[in-house]
């Protein structure tokens, strides 16, 4: 058996066996731009995968050496790729520049930084694997736009249709390009570099021929807006830079505009962060202690068992032990199934993470499920499940070499658990005004119950939504 078949055989043994097996389709006959960066969440829809599934499989595969997994920064307004990264500890500046929007943007976690998967070389080797060897409109899509970028199958015919003129040039190469330059709004750009001049051509048309010299280096470098009169020119472009450049000269307009604000969903930071099999396989060394990572948004749950030193009392440490296990095991597994990750345990308590609110919430029935189901095969109640969530920003960082999370949302969640009941699960506003929420709550015959409540170390009272099964969800 060779290395890869080898690999391929433990792979179908770790992931979901559906997804091992469309991965490995994926790279015996897909073209090579499938095979680059790829996006979980649109490979799970194009082959009938779960997301979940498709996220596990590719993140045991990244561990296996069949897939090298990266980390992108994005630019929130073209979709363009600022930076990629193998760790998450080397993306650390406060702020990445594109130079063909023209602004810069702090790195969020759950916005601005994708995760993506292309195989391994020694698997398969493929186009991206030489980025030289790319034309310039695949260079486009498949080295400068993230994987969020919905972009025309055709994109050469796209790209054509966006660019007045583009040249290929190596290593302190220098050439020109003549050409006359219409009314409008011109960007020169190259996205190897990342660098850019802006052209803005109005005025009355001239006969003249103007000449302009471009400089391309190793950096992010916007020089600015020239004012040109429409007419000839001649432009030269000087390659400074150790590798080939694709410098081009793109038409502001409603068509660029398409190629760069298209877009569909991918694999966050903050999603990947909040997958149990991620946290399984990277337990440590995803970032450096010193470095905070802002989340606009992430969906906090804590669980607290109820009396469980009176449990210890009543039934014996044995069986007290025996029961707290299994109710860890099944709390695992509810978090799991709904795509979240258990971020750590406290005594006999739990903090979670997950994407989004309405799959914190079917974690938590499911949760209260599995606690029935115990306690009908026991014929007590021992186990009574405290849960609260609440949802809103906080900082992603490293305490005691494991990836955790810090601030006031993180304090309110454990403060709402902290006012919870075994009958009910508590939630905070953000949480239930979730529009997946409502859909959930209607579908699931919940009710809520609101009330105004004071939270230690919140100085005004908080809307608090008691989420509890009516007597359709109970029978």
């Amino acid at each position: 058996m060779t290395e890869s078949a080898a690999l391929w055989d433990l792979l179908s043994q770790t992931a979901e066996p559906s997804a091992a097996e469309g991965l490995k389709t994926a790279v015996a006959s897909a073209p090579d731009r499938s095979l680059n960066r790829i996006n979980p969440l649109v490979f799970a829809a194009t082959h009938g995968l779960g997301e979940e599934a498709t996220i596990g499989a590719l993140v045991h595969a990244a561990r296996l050496g069949l897939f090298d997994m990266s980390w992108n920064v994005l630019c929130p307004g073209c979709g363009g790729v600022l930076e990629t990264a193998g760790a998450l500890k080397t993306i650390n500046r406060h702020e990445y520049f594109c130079s063909l929007c023209a602004e810069g943007h702090e790195p969020t976690l759950d916005n601005l930084i994708e995760v993506t998967f292309t195989v391994n070389p020694r698997i398969r080797r493929i186009g991206a694997h030489d980025p030289d060897s790319l034309s310039h409109a695949e260079y486009m899509r498949q080295i400068f736009w993230g994987s969020g970028a919905d972009l025309p199958e055709d994109i050469e015919s796209a790209v054509g249709r966006v660019t007045l003129d583009q040249m290929e040039l190596g290593p302190g190469e220098r050439a020109s390009m003549s050409l006359v330059l219409p009314k409008g709004f011109i960007i020169a750009f190259d996205p190897v570099t990342h660098a850019s001049v802006f052209l803005d051509v109005s005025g009355d048309e001239t006969q003249e021929r103007r000449t302009l010299s471009l400089i391309f280096a190793e950096s992010h470098a916007h020089s600015g807006t020239v004012t040109l009169a429409p007419g000839p020119v001649r432009i030269t472009f000087e390659n400074k830079a150790a590798r080939r450049t694709l410098p081009a000269l793109w038409v502001h307009g409603k068509e660029l505009n398409e190629l760069s604000v298209n877009r569909q969903p991918f694999l966050t930071a903050t999603r990947l962060l909040s997958n149990q099999v991620f946290r399984d396989l990277y337990r440590s060394g995803t970032f450096d202690p010193e470095q905070r990572f802002k989340i606009t948004s992430l969906t906090i749950l804590f669980t607290d068992l109820r009396g469980s030193t009176a449990l210890y009392d009543r039934v014996g440490d044995l069986a007290a032990f025996d029961l707290v296990r299994s109710h860890f095991g099944e709390l695992i597994a509810a978090v799991s199934a709904e795509g979240g990750a258990v971020v750590k345990t406290i005594g006999d308590a739990v903090m979670a993470t997950f994407p989004t609110p309405d799959r914190a919430l079917r974690s938590a029935m499911r949760m209260r499920e599995a606690m029935r189901k115990i306690n009908a095969e026991r014929g007590s109640e021992d186990l009574a499940l405290n849960i609260g969530l609440h949802e809103g920003p906080c900082l992603a960082v490293m305490l005691d070499d494991r990836q955790d999370y810090f601030g006031q949302t993180v304090n309110i969640a454990a403060r709402v658990q902290g006012l919870a009941e075994p009958a009910a699960v508590l939630a905070t506003k953000p949480i239930v005004e979730s529009p997946e929420t409502a859909r959930l709550l209607h579908e699931t015959g919940y009710r809520t119950t609101s009330r105004h409540l004071s939270l230690r170390g919140v100085s005004e009272a908080f809307q608090i939504y008691e989420i509890r099964e009516n007597d359709r969800a109970a029978a």
